[in-house]
């Protein structure tokens, strides 16, 4: 993600009779993320007759409505109100959580698919993490998996497959940031909660099935369940939400099994905790921020 200015205002476009698109920017960012989010929240809060589904995104929002009951200029005037005074926020913030999320990291399951594809990969020889190592000119597997799982990564949009996440790093991105292609031909397989990530952003796959992301490694906690049988899917059958923080902590096979069997009772072994995140200090200083936002993991 970048952190350049945003346009003034942003691009309305329409889409067939029911859908109305805003555009925050070209390019995809923090800022234009956190407007985006702001001004579904608050188009959300005024409860409108008639607008059916808000839908943010990186750098924009989808908002579906019922013509019959609202009518288009009616709903792009409000939009724009709402855009207007959210442009003016001083200190843009949000309330949000940070989830730690266990990883295996060079699984056997990732292992085994990849080995399956490599026809389809841009390196045939190794692993996906091995790649991942190469293309980021790192000297082994085990510093990739440090800098994949040391800073947190930001859910900008949740989706594509039920319930998946597509997050980008909280980090200088002139420094630091992941920028890994997908595979040159998409995988038919994917082991479910595999922890994958293409182009810039890095996701976990909430089911088994296609994919071209990279593999990293799997998560032993469910994302989606339909069913809602554990008390996090209480009010949701979806973990995450946009504007979610992430922490990957690498575990070992044993602790895998262990928090999967956990998981499947119902224990309490997801980790979340309630956070501020005021977007002008984390770019004013995004290593400082970082380590001062995770230690709400240790209070």
């Amino acid at each position: 993600m970048t952190t350049t200015a945003l346009p003034d205002q942003a691009r309305y476009s329409w889409g067939a009779d029911e859908h109305l698109v805003v555009q925050i920017a070209e390019d995809m960012s923090l800022s234009a993320f956190f407007r985006a989010g702001a001004i579904s929240s608050r188009l959300a809060e005024r409860d409108i007759d008639g607008v059916l589904d808000i839908c943010p995104a990186n750098a924009s929002l989808l908002i579906r409505f019922d013509p019959e009951v609202l009518a288009p200029a009616d709903l792009e005037a409000a939009v724009r109100e709402i855009e207007a005074d959210v442009a003016r926020q001083e200190r843009p913030s949000i309330s949000t959580r940070i989830l730690e999320i266990p990883v295996w990291y060079d699984d056997p399951y990732t292992r085994e698919v990849g080995a399956k594809f490599r026809d389809r990969h841009q390196r045939p020889e190794g692993t996906d993490l091995e790649y991942g190592m190469v293309e980021l000119g790192l000297s082994s597997v085990d510093e990739f998996i440090e800098k994949h799982s040391s800073t947190p990564w930001m859910v900008s949009m949740v989706g594509f497959v039920a319930g998946l996440p597509f997050m980008f790093q909280m980090v200088d991105q002139a420094d630091y940031a992941f920028e890994l292609p997908k595979y040159l031909r998409p995988r038919t397989e994917t082991p479910k909660l595999t922890v994958g990530h293409g182009g810039c952003f890095a996701c976990i796959y909430s089911v088994k099935g296609a994919g071209g992301y990279q593999m990293f490694g799997v998560t032993p906690l469910p994302i989606f369940d339909p069913s809602q049988g554990h008390e996090v899917f209480s009010d949701s059958m979806v973990l995450f939400r946009p504007g979610d923080i992430v922490k990957f902590r690498p575990v070992d096979e044993a602790e895998y099994r262990e928090l999967e069997a956990a998981a499947e009772r119902g224990d309490d072994v997801y980790r979340i905790v309630p956070v501020d995140f005021e977007l002008d200090e984390f770019l004013a200083d995004p290593v400082a921020y970082n380590t001062n936002l995770l230690g709400a993991l240790h209070d």
